[in-house]
């Protein structure tokens, strides 16, 4: 899947922002937890991405109504939609040195063009050791393995549908998927109701 950089400088791929918070105690403390610090860069990418995707719980997957937003938010609550959970997973990856950007698609938002469209977030990590970018998409009840070779994203888009995957790869999440979480008061509200539909 060919891609863009929006950013020539790897650097601005591994800063903190107000939502990948990865100086905050409760990231610092899970990756305590998680052992990382004597792993190769592959398995701690591994490492992380399997927690982000199986231990943190989809919000509208488990029908919970806490907003998560931040990184420190989703390790204090468990929960979150994929816009959270992809700022946990750059976080972790950006504080072991690791680049990390948003990708975004535009998917059907259940199961009909009718019902709406909205934006879905997942991860692209640049690894060192392999010199490239590969994606992850972490949402988790989705079967998602991570691949070095062909992207292993939860959706693939149908343009057919008016779905597509957009082939840039951000230093910071989309704006309008940051304030939906910030003025929402219950999870399942905004999903069913309030997502952006276009970056």
């Amino acid at each position: 899947m060919p891609f863009q950089l929006e950013s020539p400088f790897i650097d601005d791929y591994l800063k903190p922002t107000d939502v990948v918070n990865y100086h905050h105690e409760r990231i610092e403390q899970l990756i305590d937890a998680l052992h990382v610090v004597e792993l190769p860069e592959l398995e701690k990418v591994r490492t992380f991405y399997e927690y982000v995707r199986d231990e943190i719980a989809h919000s509208w997957d488990e029908q919970t109504h806490t907003v998560t937003r931040t990184a420190s938010d989703v390790v204090e609550h468990q929960t979150g939609i994929c816009y959270a959970k992809a700022n946990l997973l750059a976080a972790l990856l950006r504080h072991e040195g690791i680049p990390s950007g948003f990708c975004y698609q535009r998917l059907m938002l259940f199961d009909e063009p009718q019902q709406g469209y909205y934006l879905h977030a997942f991860n692209a990590i640049y690894l060192t050791s392999l010199n490239r970018w590969v994606y992850a998409d972490a949402r988790g009840n989705v079967q998602t393995e991570l691949s070095l070779e062909e992207p292993a994203l939860a959706f693939t888009a149908d343009e057919s549908l008016g779905e597509k995957t957009y082939d840039v790869i951000y230093i910071a999440p989309n704006p309008k998927t940051m304030n939906v979480l910030k003025e929402a008061e219950d999870a399942l509200a905004m999903y069913a109701n309030d997502l952006p539909d276009t970056l």
